[in-house]
């Protein structure tokens, strides 16, 4: 990510007037490897491939935003793996976690947690080290530091079948494992931010396992530590949650936790959005990113784009795909995507 266009995106964050509506997209080791027709274990664990993957694609774009910018990331292995989640990986796809929390009650016995030297953890922080002043000689910069949420973390260490029963029958012992996920998460960010240096100005936050709650459930296991975490890290920054599942139960209340950009998924419309928070919050989204992003034509792609577009207003809102870019996603229809927004630009 360029400075001027992390300034975009900050002026977008805080709703301020912009001549144009930007267009941003999370882009990992889902899409990457497969865009670019590399392995994801070199793109993991070949660190020259990785740096040239990365500049080619934001080279290939320079009219998208990409978030978080430069992502060093092993899927979603980093956050469950310093818990001792078990790891799985494959020549051609992202990781698998297997949980290894049997007994949730041992949550208790867990050792005290060292992001510097845990896992994927450690691996990751060396990884950026390494990069940092690379990316910047590029004239890009790392704004942002990232992680899984509390219950997506608690999620992959428990299983999320026996984490979901655990909020009905263990509640004591699930917000014990959520606080452990939560203070972790707060290290973990402060571990990035400190190897990332002063460029960083922002926290990036994906949880999609709030989705999967009520909204009872919502403010009692999900909403006091993800407020938690925003209230450990400077008001002023850019504050961004992620979750492609439902968001009916949260979506009123997220506000309230200090973020200040949704990225939510395909399954809410983005005028019910719009209606509900569109006035609290900085809207990211909302074109369908598998049926229309991956599997629909280029016309398709531009029809769905200037739909999201024309509910939204022109404000308040970056353009983006309803969560991250999906795998297979093609370059014809990010194109369809930027060409749309062009032209409804043009019409502002």
């Amino acid at each position: 990510m360029r400075p001027e266009q992390w300034e975009t995106f900050k002026k977008a964050a805080r709703r301020e007037k912009l001549d144009k509506v930007p267009m941003a997209l999370i882009i990992d080791s889902p899409w990457i490897p497969g865009y670019l027709g590399i392995s994801h274990m070199d793109y993991y664990l070949d660190p020259e491939l990785w740096f040239q993957s990365n500049l080619k694609v934001h080279k290939e774009y320079p009219d998208v935003i990409f978030v978080p910018s430069w992502w060093m990331e092993y899927g979603m292995a980093a956050e469950p793996s310093a818990l001792g989640v078990k790891i799985k990986f494959y020549q051609d796809n992202t990781p698998n976690e297997y949980h290894t929390l049997s007994n949730i009650e041992d949550v208790e016995n867990f050792p005290e947690h060292e992001v510097e030297n845990d896992a994927f953890m450690a691996l990751t922080l060396h990884r950026i080290r390494m990069q940092r002043q690379r990316i910047l000689d590029t004239g890009e910069i790392l704004p942002l530091v990232t992680s899984r949420g509390p219950l997506c973390t608690a999620g992959f260490v428990r299983g999320i079948t026996e984490f979901m029963y655990d909020l009905v029958d263990k509640p004591e012992a699930a917000h014990t494992l959520i606080s452990l996920c939560t203070n972790l998460i707060i290290d973990w960010l402060k571990a990035q931010q400190k190897a990332m240096g002063e460029t960083v100005e922002g926290i990036f936050i994906l949880d999609d396992i709030v989705g999967f709650i009520n909204e009872e459930h919502y403010m009692e296991f999900a909403h006091p530590y993800l407020k938690k975490i925003c209230d450990a890290f400077p008001e002023d920054w850019v504050k961004i949650y992620h979750n492609d599942a439902q968001i009916t139960a949260c979506l009123d209340h997220l506000p309230d936790c200090g973020f200040n950009v949704l990225n939510w998924g395909k399954q809410t419309d983005i005028s019910e959005v719009k209606r509900r928070v569109g006035n609290r919050i900085c809207l990211m989204g909302n074109v369908n990113p598998l049926e229309v992003g991956v599997r629909g034509t280029p016309e398709e792609v531009r029809r769905a784009t200037l739909d999201v577009l024309e509910k939204s207003g022109g404000e308040g809102i970056i353009l983006s795909v309803g969560g991250g870019t999906s795998p297979g996603m093609p370059r014809e229809n990010i194109l369809a995507m930027l060409g749309a927004l062009n032209d409804y630009n043009a019409k502002r």
